[in-house]
């Protein structure tokens, strides 16, 4: 087996499958998000692609945190791992409190126990690639460090946090301190990180043992990392303790005040890497002739006549689209959107509406 794809000691997988994925409305809803949905045209599920890329490096140490009504929906889709580590939460708490309640598991579990954080939701084209940079952030990791993937800038988008590299890290050849985390900026502003050469996309990729990422939070939230270790000593207190936690991404409890702390490090990263956020990065990654109509489903269903975008047939009906350019068209049993490529980040304002005007069921 190559070595980098062979299993890491004590490594674990930790999978965050939450959010309800607005933007991509109507082909995802708050009761079948986007990680249950095959968005590649694989046949595989995005979640099913995540545990393909991480199985072979955590081998059965896998960890999925969903919420409580995809559990059930996740166990199917993986029907081969252990139930007990399909972790349910009682509300969204957003990221701290989901990998914050593996990271308490784990340490209880197996105290030599590197844990990696990896979204549900990513697509990922380089596998062997990804496995060699997460092989190289673990052993990081074992030195006490809050590691993450650097992803090498495609654009400059306006659309990802960045991280800012520091100095190369003493020991690690592969792997560099973080100077900070910098919030989305605009457009110029990233032309100007990418000149520098000093600057990776931020996917929220973190590898750390899990004793220093509850270190860490309790350095700056003393009672959430008192709370999560509680629930892992009893988890009959969950649902009593849950509703405690703050609602707040992992990026800011811990990984923004660490890097000022200088706790930080970052494995930059050559794989390639796509957050389907809309419908025009899903356009993208479908890909195709970008003169031609790419479709999502049985292309058989669609007849474009001088048109280009993307349109998904998901309700089994035939779609029929003439003379447009940069369409989407998504065609469900119960809900149609049709936009355009540049306005696809605006489908979550439809969905805001509808919550509003009493249409939750659609949503």
């Amino acid at each position: 087996m190559a070595s980098g794809t062979a299993s890491i000691d004590h490594f674990w997988a930790v999978i965050p499958a939450g959010g309800a994925g607005t933007r991509l409305w109507p082909l995802s809803r708050s009761s079948e998000p986007k990680f249950l949905h095959d968005l590649t045209g694989t046949g595989r599920t995005l979640l099913q692609g995540t545990l393909d890329r991480l199985a072979p490096l955590a081998e059965e140490r896998v960890v999925v945190v969903t919420g409580r009504p995809h559990r059930d929906a996740v166990r199917r889709q993986l029907p081969d791992l252990d139930a007990d580590w399909v972790l349910a939460e009682p509300s969204p708490r957003d990221s701290m409190a989901a990998i914050g309640l593996a990271a308490a598991l784990l340490e209880r579990h197996d105290p030599d126990a590197v844990m990696g954080s990896f979204a549900a939701d990513h697509v990922i084209a380089d596998p062997d690639l990804f496995a060699d940079s997460v092989r190289a952030a673990a052993s990081v990791a074992r030195d006490d460090w809050l590691v993450t993937l650097g992803i090498e800038p495609a654009f400059p988008s306006s659309a990802f946090g960045y991280i800012h590299l520091g100095d190369p890290l003493p020991g690690h050849d592969a792997a560099t301190a973080v100077a900070e985390f910098v919030e989305k900026p605009s457009v110029r502003t990233a032309t100007e990180y990418l000149a520098t050469g000093r600057y990776r996309w931020n996917a929220g990729m973190f590898i750390v043992r899990p004793t220093v990422l509850l270190d860490l939070l309790g350095r700056w939230h003393p009672e959430f990392a008192a709370t999560l270790r509680t629930i892992a000593a009893a988890p009959e207190r969950l649902e009593e303790l849950w509703p405690r936690l703050p609602k707040i991404a992992l990026d800011h409890a811990v990984a923004e005040p660490a890097a000022d702390a200088g706790r930080v490090a970052c494995v930059p990263s050559a794989f390639r890497w796509e957050d389907i956020g809309d419908f025009d990065s899903l356009a993208a990654l479908v890909g195709g002739d970008a003169a031609q109509t790419s479709v999502l489903g049985d292309a058989g269903l669609v007849h474009a006549v001088d048109t280009t975008g993307l349109v998904l047939p998901a309700a089994g009906r035939v779609v029929a689209v003439i003379g447009l350019d940069d369409v989407v068209v998504v065609d469900t049993p119960d809900a149609l959107l049709v936009t355009t490529r540049a306005r696809a980040q605006d489908v979550k304002q439809v969905v805001a509406e509808l919550k509003e005007s009493g249409r939750g069921d659609l949503t």
